[in-house]
């Protein structure tokens, strides 16, 4: 079974770039404080690499 990670939205994405907010909607994360479980692949750490100041990461 592949490994995955618990990602969750600790900052806004308000006023943020617009590939940044992608990137969190492509994480699977909504709101605030809301949490998501990706599997952990390349293309998913490139993507929590790129807005890793407004997430916290977990392994799971």
């Amino acid at each position: 079974m592949a490994d995955k990670l618990k990602v969750t939205l600790v900052k806004s994405v308000h006023g943020r770039l617009a590939a940044h907010k992608a990137c969190v909607r492509g994480l699977g994360l909504r709101r605030l404080h809301g949490s998501s479980v990706v599997i952990d692949t390349p293309e998913n750490r490139g993507m929590i690499r790129k807005v890793s100041y407004l997430l916290k990461v977990e392994e799971t």
